[in-house]
């Protein structure tokens, strides 16, 4: 029972790092494509200015 009990463990630390890293990964496209998208804004507005 007890390699099982550690076999669990060492799953469940797997996961929760995996889920981690995705959620990670997630924010940085999310922040990455809300910068692009504000610098885009930014160009289309100085050009329709002049």
């Amino acid at each position: 029972m007890k390699r099982d009990n550690k076999l669990g463990v060492i799953i469940a630390i797997v996961v929760t790092a995996a889920t981690i890293a995705a959620s990670v990964a997630t924010a940085i496209v999310y922040f990455e494509k809300k910068r692009k998208d504000d610098e885009d804004l930014k160009h289309y507005l100085d050009c329709s200015i002049q």
